[in-house]
């Protein structure tokens, strides 16, 4: 009987404690008291601190061709990722020393645990996975735990294990509610907090501050990684988001690059550059030869700086050439703050553009300035039928963000974006989204407008598109843009290579690709064969009118043909489409539309299971087989569609800057001979590296090729017609938001 009270007395004391004080030396009291001494269970639903300590790996599965993997570890609660160590490249034992720490609220929800074999370009190999529960730990003592991998296909194999330093601590329940309080106040203050994303602090993160300007020499006794003795080079540069990939030098110890790109500094200290040399191997993973790393902040701005960086572990060397410039060469501002609608600045930009200033700066070429007014009957996103869309502008490297509006389909943004423009040609991409607090922004449209199309102050509405810009979607966007450029300085930027993008998606095997490309070089090789077939008529006497003259034009050309005649024959190609484009008599639209019959709207998402890896090592060869072939028609296509172009006036910038050139050549043919002309050509070949080692080669009809569209790129330049209810003369609606 007594006992009986006297547990009943224990159990409401217990109670009492635990909503009064909630402290755990109390409850252990009581509960030593109660049971004897033994350990008590904790409670699963207070707050506690978990000291991890990953130390390393035991005998690892292999995942890579070599023998090896290139492990790393995710740690995993209720889903969410909460932390990811670094990679050790090829060790089976790897070991980390790594300390984290977690705080958790629930200790019936175990810490799960998965080791990946780290692919550049591809999907990461599942190499196990292993539990760790945290109800089974007590307070305040150190454990060392070994666990053993999994995989959940094929539990019987032999995986390895992970070796890991385990502490579970105490906090206190104001920390609990102090918690809930913050999550319940960020819930709340959700629209305050993210309406400063434009604040100045914010601001200054998307602009950058200054340019780093590289030049890749030549590496020097790199190590061989090839069965051969020899690697096939190539390295890459990584600045923050900014990425850079060098062509590959194939089969060599010492590669010459010779290349030259530039990155931009967001932050003003400088930052570190991350540099990581590859061997490529075709038809599996590539090898990782070494890696290096630059302290921008150490190196003195405005001077170019000769640099050999030491490979980690003695695997070779790499030359630089590095320099820095402090510039800002974008900007945001609201309406109100509008560079160009003040006539005196305006003048002031116009003189420094003027054709009297063509041979100061010629990366300078021009100016562009975009107002990103409002748009239009967006797509729905939430589920409430409301979007909360915000826009970003990008020029290139150059990437720019309004704020959000919260809670409606019809917003108005009302900035201005000012970028410097480094090459004419560029293309300047409006792309709205959808802010989602918790996962990633959704894409409600994009549109793409080339410098050279812009028409100055002119409000205009433009038809979102779809991301890959082939088809329309929900919404219209209203812009003002206006662009100010010195015509030589663009004209002479044409013929050096253009500006590389940084960031960029990784290319992806995609049938509907595949077939779009191989549809665009058939065309071109028909169009080949038919214009062979059509010479060979004239020689077969099918027609004997058309055979006739045809002799006869031959006989007369042979008989008088200079050299000056090529670009004065190109000439007259050019000539004759403008004049029946200018009379409507021939019209571009035509291989468009055919173009746009082929694509598919319906592309390839490859949702592919890190842990069923199977069919991966197969696939491996493959893979990069059909993305050679893939780019391989790309390029192909793209130069027979670039020279089309050329001459039919897609660009008109590009055709008179042709007719001039041709001109030019003509003239010079005409005048000189060929035999001077060739004899300058190759002493200025034969001495070009003698008068400057560092010297990039280039071609300069490439270059200027580079600078006309595809017939793809025509079409996700090409504006949609907006509904006639919608036009920028129209009353703006109020906001329903």
């Amino acid at each position: 009987m007594f006992g009986i009270i006297g547990f009943g007395c224990t159990e409401c004391l217990r109670r009492f404690c635990q909503s009064v004080f909630g402290t755990m030396s109390f409850l252990q009291g009581i509960n030593a008291a109660d049971n004897g001494g033994k350990q008590p269970s904790l409670p699963t639903s207070a707050m506690y601190q978990l000291d991890i300590v990953l130390k390393r790996g035991n005998n690892l599965a292999i995942r890579d061709r070599g023998g090896t993997s290139d492990p790393y570890v995710k740690f995993k609660i209720a889903g969410k990722e909460v932390f990811r160590s670094k990679i050790i490249h090829k060790n089976l034992n790897p070991v980390w020393d790594e300390r984290v720490c977690l705080i958790v609220d629930n200790l019936q929800v175990p810490l799960y645990f998965k080791v990946f074999d780290y692919d550049f370009g591809l999907q990461d190999d599942f190499m196990g996975s292993a539990y760790l529960y945290l109800d089974s730990l007590e307070l305040q003592r150190p454990l060392d735990v070994r666990l053993d991998l999994q995989d959940p296909h094929c539990p019987n194999q032999d995986l390895g294990s992970l070796e890991l330093a385990v502490t579970l601590f105490p906090r206190s329940t104001e920390d609990r509610e102090t918690m809930l309080l913050r999550r319940s106040w960020k819930r709340c203050s959700k629209q305050q907090q993210q309406n400063l994303r434009l604040s100045d602090l914010h601001r200054k993160s998307q602009l950058w501050r200054g340019i780093v300007s590289i030049s890749l020499i030549e590496g020097r006794n790199l190590i061989p990684m090839d069965q051969n003795g020899l690697s096939d080079p190539y390295v890459r540069f990584k600045l923050g988001p900014q990425k850079y990939k060098s062509k590959t030098i194939p089969k060599t110890l010492n590669p010459q690059w010779r290349e030259q790109f530039d990155l931009h500094l967001y932050d003003e200290e400088g930052g570190i550059l991350e540099i990581t040399v590859w061997d490529k191997d075709l038809g599996r993973r590539d090898d990782f030869i070494g890696q290096c790393q630059l302290d921008l902040s150490k190196l003195s701005r405005e001077k170019t700086h000769k640099l050999e960086l030491e490979l980690e572990e003695d695997k070779g060397t790499l030359v630089l050439l590095v320099t820095l410039t402090a510039t800002v060469a974008v900007s945001i501002s609201d309406l109100s703050v509008n560079l160009l609608d003040d006539q005196d600045r305006r003048q002031q930009i116009i003189k420094r553009y003027s054709p009297i200033r063509s041979l100061l700066n010629l990366k300078d070429v021009g100016i562009v300035q975009v107002k990103i007014l409002r748009a239009e009957e967006l797509m729905a996103a939430d589920v409430t039928g409301k979007s909360d869309p915000f826009c970003i502008a990008e020029l290139c490297n150059d990437r720019l963000q309004t704020h959000t509006v919260y809670k409606t389909l019809n917003p108005e943004w009302n900035k201005v974006f000012t970028f410097n423009v480094k090459d004419i040609h560029s293309v300047l991409e409006i792309t709205v989204y959808d802010e989602d607090r918790d996962n990633s922004a959704d894409f409600l449209g994009k549109v793409a407008i080339p410098l050279l199309n812009i028409c100055n102050s002119e409000q205009k509405a433009y038809v979102l598109k779809n991301k890959e810009l082939t088809g329309p979607t929900k919404g219209v966007i209203f812009l003002e843009a206006d662009v100010i450029f010195n015509a030589v300085k663009a004209s002479l930027r044409t013929f050096v290579p253009p500006e590389q993008k940084y960031i960029e998606e990784e290319s992806k095997v995609s049938k509907q690709m595949l077939q779009q490309n191989f549809n665009r070089v058939k065309r071109c090789v028909l169009f080949l064969i038919n214009m062979g077939s059509y010479i060979n008529s004239c020689f077969q006497w099918e027609s004997p009118r058309r055979s006739i003259c045809a002799f006869l034009i031959f006989v007369v050309v042979v008989w008088n043909f200079e050299i000056y005649m090529v670009p004065l024959s190109l000439l007259l190609l050019l000539t004759r489409n403008y004049f029946l484009l200018a009379s409507g008599k021939e019209s571009r639209e035509g291989t468009m539309e055919d173009l746009l019959e082929d694509v598919d709207e319906e592309y390839d998402k490859d949702d592919k299971d890190s842990e069923k890896r199977g069919f991966l090592d197969k696939f491996y060869a493959v893979q990069d087989v059909i993305l050679t072939v893939q780019n391989a028609l790309d390029e192909v296509a793209s130069f027979g569609e670039r020279v089309k172009n050329t001459f039919n006036w897609s660009v008109p910038f590009l055709s008179w800057l042709a007719i001039t050139v041709l001109c030019a050549g003509a003239t010079l043919i005409y005048f000189i001979p060929l035999r001077y002309i060739v004899l300058v050509w190759g002493i200025n070949k034969f001495t070009k590296k003698l008068r400057n080692p560092y010297i990039i080669e280039n071609n300069e009809l490439l270059d200027f090729l580079s600078r006309v569209p595809s017939d793809v790129q025509l079409i996700q330049y090409k504006e949609l017609k907006p509904e006639t209810s919608l036009n920028p003369s129209k009353k703006r609606r109020n906001n329903p938001g």
